[in-house]
């Protein structure tokens, strides 16, 4: 049994459930359309490249590589992502436009994605036209993409605050033009799981092309939304590495990855390179994640409280939903203010260090008294304390 079926135990329900509705998911990334969208973000196309190629060894199904319109170097760039060989297949945004359908032909990317928004609050202050105005504009660029070839996803843009019979009902046209995926997107973030399912579920009810929702983070729940959605029916899962992207950012591809994990058991993707990706992309964003971001924070698996290092020390399980090295982290055991005896022996025994209990007790005066204890001890300040107060006994 693995190590995430074990920590499933208390879920029969839910595995239950999911045995008679099995999920049925692919992820499709759009860190380095979305994500660049973040204030102050530009990748480099080298950058691109290399960002490209960590999510194909995951096993990310789609990379959305752009918007070619933005400039030439855009178009060039996404045109080489496309021709790097991956497993991947790789998307790119186009407006309603059969020009900005031109140019993703240019890129030889697989699949364009098609968006307008049928919002009222849309329509009238960023279109200035009438909802079947911009609905007649979407199909004609569908057939036209449709006509020369490629995979086609249509996305409703500001969905979340659409009337849900109008998305219907373009949804149920696009259908007609052979659309290959239809897109949710939750622009400002306004769904919470709940009225995601209901949504997702409606929109199921109601055509049978597959289901794309993009989640925005305003209120911080992107990713539960997300994984909401894909429960409700959703096919294709929209996330961003380090959960970046135009002000509260996206869907994080490390949680979802992981949540889908955990779950609901899909484990056909590497998430063992998942840190090293997470550093990667903190690297060229020049953004640092919080150190306790899920999954690939730097206190994700640090532990300090006494009661906690002991009880890791024995068995990891008790305060870690998951070993570390699964997402290609480390664990952290962190001496300072409520480190306790117990757990300060455990922690130098773990370092190859033995120490009567009186020197044990003097360690830990010193690790109180400790000027450093503000950030935690490190393991290196830590060992030129054991070795003082080894010398001090010589």
């Amino acid at each position: 049994m693995s190590e995430i079926e074990e920590n499933s135990y208390s879920r029969n329900k839910l595995i239950d459930y999911l045995s008679l509705n099995p999920i049925d998911v692919e992820i499709c990334d759009v860190t380095l359309r979305d994500g660049e969208q973040t204030p102050g973000v530009v990748f480099t196309k080298e950058e691109k490249m290399n960002i490209s190629n960590e999510l194909d060894s995951i096993g990310v199904d789609i990379i959305e590589t752009g918007f070619p319109v933005v400039s030439s170097d855009e178009k060039d760039t996404i045109k080489q992502i496309s021709n790097m060989g991956l497993n991947s297949r790789t998307c790119c945004l186009s407006r309603a436009l059969s020009s900005d359908v031109d140019s993703a032909l240019d890129c030889d990317v697989d699949m364009v994605s098609i968006f307008v928004a049928i919002s009222d609050l849309h329509l009238i202050h960023k279109y200035q036209k009438s909802c079947e105005e911009m609905i007649s504009c979407a199909l004609d660029t569908i057939e036209y993409a449709k006509d020369h070839g490629l995979e086609v996803r249509f996305a409703a843009e500001d969905a979340s605050r659409t009337d849900i019979e109008t998305l219907k009902n373009v949804f149920l046209r696009a259908q007609d033009y052979r659309v290959d995926y239809v897109s949710l997107a939750d622009t400002v973030g306004i769904l919470n799981p709940s009225t995601t399912y209901y949504l997702v579920d409606e929109i199921n009810k109601s055509v049978d092309t597959p289901i794309c929702i993009h989640c925005h983070n305003d209120l911080g729940m992107a990713t539960a939304n997300t994984l909401m959605a894909a429960e409700a029916g959703a096919k294709q899962l929209h996330t961003t590495v380090n959960g970046i992207g135009e002000r509260a950012g996206n869907a994080a591809l490390e949680e979802v990855l992981m949540g889908l994990m955990v779950e609901y058991n899909i484990m056909r993707y590497d998430t063992t390179v998942l840190t090293e990706l997470s550093r990667t992309v903190e690297n060229y964003a020049n953004i640092t994640p919080p150190v306790n971001k899920a999954i690939i924070g730097k206190n994700a698996f640090s532990h300090e409280s006494g009661i906690h290092v002991m009880a890791i020390l024995e068995n990891p399980r008790t305060y870690e939903l998951f070993n570390p090295e699964l997402v290609g982290g480390k664990r952290n055991l962190i001496v300072g203010k409520h480190t306790g005896i117990k757990a300060l022996k455990g922690i130098i025994n773990s370092m190859g260090y033995s120490m009567e209990h009186d020197e044990l007790c003097r360690l830990k005066n010193k690790v109180k008294n400790c000027t450093d204890i503000k950030h935690g001890i490190s393991r290196e300040r830590l060992e030129d304390m054991v070795r003082d107060i080894k010398m001090h006994d010589l």
